[in-house]
């Protein structure tokens, strides 16, 4: 699956920090009831990848990727626990080399005009804006898009259910990250109805 068809597959993508392997397959399974399929299961925890192969094996309209990539060894790792695709809160010469080796379609994180540009010179052209409101936001989104409309954004960081629709609404933004799918309270209750109710107010956003 291409990384732009997965990014186009749903408008908010969830980031996603496991503290409970228990946790994982029920919260994917209320994500999924709520119609959020797209999951970024960051490796923030030592669940991480454990919890992508439980979702990859038991989860299955799910589409899991994995988050907080920042060694080269993550990649295969990660792709043999069954992730399709692959985000890093930065990119370097090893991540390029790790992500085509490994063969996991990367979206990779920039914050800066120059980091944009070393990136599409590299041959990415669907990015993550991180930290997505420290990095300035919907006007740094609407400053890019005049010299690099090429590139579209995953901006991640600092975005809620109440700003979501003004980042989606840009032209360069495919689609949106957040962790407020996943609050910590309802995780931590495992209460699996609240998330489905946050996934399906996420599910109804479109991008424009």
């Amino acid at each position: 699956m291409k990384l732009i068809d997965i990014m186009r597959s749903s408008a908010v993508i969830p980031v996603i920090a496991i503290d409970d392997l228990e946790h994982a397959v029920p919260l994917a399974r209320a994500l999924v009831a709520g119609g959020i399929r797209v999951l970024e299961v960051t490796l923030r925890t030592v669940h991480g990848l454990p919890a992508i192969r439980a979702i990859a094996e038991q989860v299955p309209e799910a589409i899991v990727g994995v988050g907080t990539l920042t060694q080269p060894e993550e990649f295969a790792a990660a792709r043999d626990a069954g992730a399709v695709f692959g985000v890093s809160p930065g990119l370097t010469t090893a991540l390029i080399a790790a992500a085509r080796s490994s063969g996991l379609p990367l979206l990779p994180g920039v914050m800066t005009p120059s980091e944009v540009m070393a990136a599409r010179e590299q041959g990415f052209m669907q990015l993550k804006l991180f930290p997505a409101v420290p990095a300035g936001g919907i006007g740094m989104l609407n400053a890019l898009a005049g010299p690099l409309g090429d590139v579209l954004f995953c901006p991640t960081g600092g975005i809620s259910i109440a700003t979501a629709p003004q980042f989606l609404a840009l032209k360069n933004v495919a689609c949106v990250g957040g962790s407020w799918l996943t609050p910590k309270d309802a995780m931590l209750a495992a209460d699996w109805g609240q998330i489905t109710t946050l996934a399906k107010a996420a599910s109804g956003l479109q991008c424009f």
